[in-house]
């Protein structure tokens, strides 16, 4: 093996170990939660962190991981909850909406425009995509059991209470990222 091959290769396991402890940071920050129809919790916090430390790739492998454990039966989701059921329940949409956000943010921070600005517009765009896919989930799930709602009701539960905490969440996770990344060498 040359010396070139084994640094690659060390550098890909150091990567895989930075994606796992994303996904296990993504669920430690899950468990901490308000209950509610759509529970507050630091999981858009760790989202945020996990993108803006790791990068669009690895962040994105991060949430990929996060879902799947969650999958398999793990309980890394709010309440210490697991499995397909709570994928496909009313609050699904959102933890599906954290992998759109996540390529959002790889693909668009590809292109080489990687300034701070750009990268917390990127993120907006898909907070936003994660509240249009997680609200339309939730409806459609909430009309198979309940009575019809409307899109303000809806939107009450499901978008309103957040938009102000999940800005200041994505701010702090940004800022953290930064005095943080120098210290591990990731940018």
């Amino acid at each position: 093996m040359t010396k070139s091959t084994a640094f690659t290769k060390a550098h890909g396991a150091a990567q895989l170990a930075y994606a796992a402890v994303g996904a296990v940071l993504i669920a430690v920050c899950s468990w901490i939660s308000i209950p509610a129809a759509v529970p507050f919790t630091l999981q858009t916090f760790a989202v945020f962190f996990v993108l803006s430390l790791l990068g669009g790739k690895l962040g994105t492998l991060s949430i990929l991981v996060y879902i799947l454990l969650g999958a398999a039966g793990i309980p890394v989701f709010a309440g210490f909850s697991a499995g397909l059921g709570v994928l496909l329940g009313s609050t699904g949409g959102y933890i599906a909406g954290f992998l759109i956000l996540g390529l959002l943010y790889w693909a668009l921070t590809r292109s080489g425009r990687t300034s701070l600005w750009f990268r917390v517009f990127v993120m907006i765009l898909g907070l936003a995509a994660v509240y249009a896919f997680g609200t339309i989930w939730f409806a459609v799930v909430y009309l198979q059991s309940n009575a019809a709602v409307s899109i303000p009701s809806v939107l009450t539960w499901c978008v309103l209470p957040f938009i102000i905490p999940d800005l200041i969440k994505m701010v702090l996770a940004v800022i953290l990222a930064r005095r943080i990344a120098p210290a591990l060498r990731l940018r």
